[in-house]
């Protein structure tokens, strides 16, 4: 809670003082990008015609310069004036520049579903088998700008062929050796870019629940580097995952061949370099061939 807000009061008759809350992200994202260089943002959990709602409050300044009220007052329009010796003494004008500034109030509303605590309670992280690769991934934007043009590419060359009804799938292979390969063939297109030495984060045997020794990767690993984990995933959805890259932090990515890819966001906390990151995680599900 302090790595996103100021300060903040909660009010709850749940357990542990807690309100959990469901929201679209769309609007979420645009009432914080109405905050983007404000004075300050308040959000507050209320009801509007009977709707909770996220309602957030954004004070904003504007600058009006007053009218030039105060111009530099002309000569007179002859030479004939004794008392005449602007040209000597140019007048001094005050600075009369008063810029007011004006404060300005934008509300966002942010439409919400408040969830029950035994609702929560079934909402579960989707159980995924022990991974078979994991390695860190280049940079994200990087990554996502040739995954955009492969993308496109695909859907002209569907275009072309009459098959527009298929959305073109990405196929993201990775080995233990520090190679990711991206991939997309179509009946008339196929393209591929790969990566090398990138790095496969060693396992922390605290944190698993066989000897690495019997770890799939293990395996993978001895395999040599021919032997790849493979996930298949829609262009465009994999294209709105990879904007999390705006956050710069490193990314793990763990592949169960042909099943799923996770990806482990991992953002610094820039206001605390003796605190831990905060981890974004990421599940897509692998289309079947």
């Amino acid at each position: 809670m302090d790595f996103i807000f100021d300060g903040y009061h909660i009010q709850s008759a749940e357990a542990g003082n807690t309100i959990n809350l469901e929201l679209p992200l769309q609007p979420l994202q645009r009432a914080l990008k109405s905050a983007l260089n404000s004075m300050s943002a308040s959000l507050r959990l209320t009801k509007k015609d009977g709707l909770p709602v996220l309602s957030m409050t954004i004070t904003t300044t504007t600058s009006a310069n007053n009218p030039p009220g105060a111009a530099k007052p002309s000569g007179t329009a002859g030479g004939d004036d004794p008392f005449d010796d602007d040209e000597m003494f140019q007048p001094e004008h005050l600075e009369t520049n008063l810029r007011r500034e004006h404060e300005k109030i934008i509300t966002q509303d942010i439409p919400v579903r408040v969830l029950h605590p035994e609702t929560v309670e079934t909402i579960m992280q989707p159980r995924v088998r022990e991974p078979d690769v994991h390695i860190q991934l280049p940079p994200l934007l990087q990554l996502k700008a040739i995954s955009d043009r492969f993308t496109k590419l695909a859907i002209a060359s569907n275009s072309s062929s009459n098959n527009n009804g298929k959305s073109p799938k990405l196929e993201i292979s990775a080995n233990m050796h520090g190679g990711l390969r991206l991939r997309i063939a179509t009946e008339t297109t196929d393209i591929c870019s790969v990566w090398s030495n990138l790095e496969n984060p060693e396992l922390d045997p605290a944190q698993l629940d066989c000897p690495v020794e019997e770890h799939p990767s293990t395996k993978f690993r001895e395999d040599g580097p021919e032997r790849w984990a493979t996930v298949r995933v829609d262009g465009k959805d994999w294209s709105r995952v990879l904007s999390v890259g705006r956050l710069e932090g490193r990314v793990i990515a763990c592949f169960a061949d042909d099943h799923a890819l996770i990806l482990y966001v991992y953002v610094p906390q820039y206001d605390d370099a003796t605190a831990d990151d905060s981890v974004v995680t990421y599940y897509v599900q692998s289309y079947s061939v």
